[in-house]
């Protein structure tokens, strides 16, 4: 849904300009508690004094990310003042932009507030303000819209209003665009994850994703019958238990020379996994909603890459499925033949995420003939073992496409850890009665699920992201309070900005 708050940029000088009696006034302080000379001049001379005060009273350290809210002195055009705290010069030097903009944004939610950029030490820049209106709209989403009654004590987030001053307000107002180019499209990957399946079936989504047509993406949806032409037997196995059709949609965002062979992006879209006749314990089952959160970050990447004419090709691919059990689901024991001509045995049909994606990594690889494959999915529950909930897992062919998209992961916070992938695990997935398995059992689960999955990309650079403990139900952080994180857009809009768009 929408992220509900305006965001302005204005001149330092405007930092005690503002309408009497009306909004909050934002200053910041490092652990030394010394205020910029905007804010000086903002509160006048006996604010520093009044910020000293009031900080003894409430034992508030000026540590990084705590605030101090206090009414507004005598003569200040506000009607309350909020100190935000930056920590010490070292926590100053590594300040995380898009995490103080929405640690910020949440202590005036519901409210206007001039937000004073300066403080000893720091010219803030155009581009680090961009990065803090992003943070910001991003921790003012909520996706509330199934409720039809509000709590009369909650904060009206729609009725946010920032204006953020600084030196270059001018270079600020143009990065503050392409934060929200950016955060919208986060936000449509949050939607998709946080839609409930029977609203968000594969048609419907399919539907939304080819929405993309009228930011200049070309779209094609391919349905089962063509997918039976294609011999796509791996995705059509898992979704044949299920009274809802599959889709595969391919998103071709045509930004780069004419020719060139473009960068793929494929995502898992599992609408609801209840496991198939494998079928999972009930507890917790309702998250897998969630199973599609690589198909919803690769729609948002590719909204991202078109809304701000991204100078290069990239082809986006999603096979959306359901699986559910039924007597005509697939079973263990079954074998399945692949669109790339290689049989599986099913062992699980709760492996079912990899299936999906051996047909679509082949169709794309035959058809667009990619430069390298970025594959995200929500695939296995050994990597939340292995990694927790605050890091994807990264599995790769390539060092050099490895080495960039932990870069990308660092520069968004967007983070990933680069796993093994050693012949160990790929012997493990090894069949007696077909060319492999579907899952190498439970020791090695995610290096094993990657393993099946190399084996569909050819020679072709390729990477895959695990991310089943950030996508959904993540650990909230200072820009994502929302069950789903929309995790893996800013990461790929990143990949493709710094390493493969023409300069």
């Amino acid at each position: 849904m929408a992220d509900g708050i305006e965001i302005g940029f204005g001149p330092l000088e405007q930092s005690g300009q503002g309408p009497g009696g009306s909004g909050d006034l934002v200053v910041f302080v490092g652990d030394d508690l010394v205020l910029g000379a905007a804010a000086r001049d903002a509160l006048g001379a006996s604010g520093a004094d009044l910020v000293a005060r009031a900080a003894s009273s409430e034992k508030f350290k000026g540590r990084s990310l705590t605030a101090l809210s206090l009414p507004a002195p005598a003569g200040v055009k506000a009607d309350r003042l909020v100190v935000v705290g930056l920590g010490s010069d070292k926590d100053r030097a590594k300040t995380d932009w898009p995490a103080l903009g929405g640690f910020t944004a949440s202590k005036v939610a519901g409210r206007t507030a001039r937000v004073v950029l300066d403080w000893p030490g720091t010219t803030v820049t155009a581009a680090q303000a961009g990065e803090f209106a992003l943070g910001a709209r991003l921790r003012n989403y909520t996706f509330d819209r199934y409720k039809t009654k509000k709590k009369p004590d909650a904060d009206d987030k729609s009725s946010t209003a920032l204006t953020l001053l600084l030196a270059d307000q001018s270079a600020a107002a143009r990065e503050g665009e392409n934060a929200r180019t950016l955060s919208d499209s986060v936000i449509l990957a949050r939607d998709l994850v946080n839609e409930p399946p029977n609203v968000l079936f594969p048609e419907e989504f399919a539907r939304r994703a080819s929405d993309l047509s009228k930011l200049g993406v070309e779209i094609e949806v391919l349905e089962p019958a063509r997918m039976r032409e294609l011999g796509m037997g791996a995705l059509l196995a898992v979704a044949q238990g299920s009274v809802r059709e599959p889709r595969l949609v391919i998103m071709r965002w045509n930004g780069g020379p004419a020719g060139e062979a473009p960068v793929a992006l494929i995502g898992k879209g599992v609408i609801f996994d209840s496991g198939g006749i494998s079928i999972k314990p009930g507890g917790g089952m309702e998250d897998m909603k969630g199973d599609m959160g690589g198909a919803a970050a690769v729609v948002g990447a590719l909204r991202a890459l078109a809304a701000r004419k991204a100078r290069c090709n990239v082809v986006g691919a999603i096979g959306i499925v359901e699986n559910m059990p039924d007597g005509g689901s697939y079973r263990p024991s079954d074998i399945v033949t692949s669109m790339s001509g290689q049989t599986i045995e099913v062992i699980n049909t709760d492996a079912e995420g990899r299936l999906v994606l051996a047909d679509v990594i082949t169709h794309i690889v035959r058809s667009a003939k990619p430069k390298a494959i970025v594959d995200l999915a929500t695939l296995t529950g050994a990597i939340i073992v292995a990694l927790g909930q605050d890091i994807a897992g990264m599995f790769s062919n390539d060092d050099t496409l490895a080495s960039n998209i932990n870069a990308a992961g660092e520069a968004t916070g967007e983070k990933v850890w680069r796993m093994p992938l050693i012949p160990a695990y790929d012997k493990a997935i090894d069949s007696k009665f077909a060319d492999m398995k579907n899952t190498g059992g439970r020791h090695g689960g995610a290096a094993t699920a990657a393993s099946f999955i190399k084996r569909y990309v050819e020679d072709v650079p390729w990477a895959h992201l695990d991310i089943a403990g950030v996508a959904m139900s993540s650990n909230a952080s200072e820009i994502n309070r929302s069950w789903g994180a929309g995790w893996g857009v800013r990461l790929l809009d990143r990949l493709i900005r710094d390493h493969y768009e023409a300069r």
